[in-house]
């Protein structure tokens, strides 16, 4: 094991400024999620040119691929690549980092055990985590069924740490029907469908205070109206509904939808409502994952915390309920940066920030699956702690 661990960090090392200029590359030229063609091409010839056997456009998606290299009949074990960047802010989420840290890694553990190792190494392209989510769709096309272990190491800021909770997310769009008048001569005659918005809001305010404190609801009005002359006939608001459990969130939902028909109700205006964007689910806690990794980071010399958090929603949630699945965050600098801001775009672009996270990124993940390829014992262990998980918790 000492030998393939060296044989990982070398490859890595030797590796590192190529694949470097590569996250610098795609920070210079973010994409949005669905239209990453630039940057998964980039990705794919990476991987092509060094001998991985590539399947691009995958499963429909123009921007995913699916690259294998194996050995054999063996363990799979699959690196997730984001890539995708944010409206105006570029890639202030680090996927121009977790993409590329994930390609390196399996770049380092195929190169480095798969001539003596018997097993199957992927690294998948995903994309769009920042609004649709592909994993979802993905994970239902039975991408990750048959995967025993599926992984990526998220950038983030402050303190690292193999034990990230998500929370699973609903997206809803309310809109609101109602008549038009004219604001002025006769605003009797009309039935304001901005009001009816307004209400909405004031109800799911009051919803928080009888949901549990971890639950978060927040939207925002899409369509408004057209002049302040005119009773606005037509309104819209997008939210996202979140809770650590779906199933807990079912009710949530139940209750926000009486809010809506409330506000319809007092407005004499029609209510309908739709999942805008794709669902996610939580991440499934795997304890015998989290011990590994743990021990990982210990190796690589990377700070860690075990204090679980959920503080957001990724489509690697559903991933976790086919496989068993690790989500490290890991951190690009002790000082805290807040993700979705210019100034952790500004981080990610930066060489002198990035260049020694990469490196103990890809080293991390790559150990992971080391264990995952040669340890039948821990890979039991993942598989039944995945099973109590998904029993405990009911959709």
């Amino acid at each position: 094991m000492s030998n393939y661990k060296e044989l990982i960090d070398k490859r890595v090392s030797e590796e590192l400024g190529t694949f470097v200029d590569m996250a610098l590359d795609i920070a210079g030229n973010p994409e949005l999620g669905g239209t990453e063609f630039r940057t998964s091409a980039m990705l794919v010839d990476a991987l092509r040119s060094r001998g991985w056997n590539v399947e691009y456009p995958y499963t429909g998606l123009p921007t995913a691929f699916n690259a294998v290299k194996k050995n054999g009949a063996g363990p799979v074990v699959s690196f997730m690549a984001e890539y995708d960047a944010l409206p105006e802010i570029g890639h202030a989420c680090g996927h121009n980092l977790n993409g590329v840290m994930s390609l390196l890694a399996g770049v380092a553990l195929a190169d480095a055990v798969l001539d003596k190792v018997p097993g199957e190494i992927r690294v998948v392209g995903t994309p769009a985590e920042e609004t649709n989510g592909a994993k979802v769709e993905m994970s239902e096309k039975g991408v990750f069924d048959g995967t025993d272990f599926a992984m990526m190491a998220h950038a983030s800021s402050g303190m690292s740490s193999p034990v990230y909770r998500s929370l699973a997310l609903v997206p809803v769009e309310f809109n609101f029907k109602g008549l038009a008048s004219h604001a002025a001569s006769s605003p009797w005659d009309g039935l304001n469908a901005l009001n009816a918005i307004q209400l909405l809001f004031h109800a799911l305010d009051m919803l928080r205070q009888h949901v549990r404190p971890e639950t978060r609801i927040h939207g925002v009005i899409t369509k408004g109206g057209n002049a302040p002359n005119i009773v606005p006939d037509s309104t819209q608001a997008q939210f996202y509904f979140r809770s650590p459990s779906r199933s807990y969130l079912e009710t949530v939902l139940e209750k926000a939808y009486d809010c809506a028909r409330g506000a319809a109700l007092c407005t004499g205006t029609e209510v309908s409502w739709r999942h805008h964007e794709t669902s996610f689910h939580e991440i499934l806690p795997n304890p015998e994952v989290e011990k590994q990794m743990a021990s990982v980071l210990d190796e690589v010399g990377i700070h860690y915390s075990n204090n679980a958090y959920a503080g957001g929603s990724t489509d690697v949630g559903n991933v976790s309920w086919r496989c068993p699945t690790m989500h490290l965050h890991l951190s690009f600098t002790e000082k805290r940066i807040a993700m979705h801001t210019k100034e952790y775009a500004e981080l990610a672009g930066d060489r002198n920030q990035i260049e020694s996270g990469i490196k103990n990124g890809a080293r991390a993940i790559a150990r992971m699956g080391l264990i995952v390829l040669t340890n039948p014992e821990a890979r039991g262990r993942m598989k039944d702690d995945l099973e109590q998980a998904r029993k405990s918790t009911l959709l």
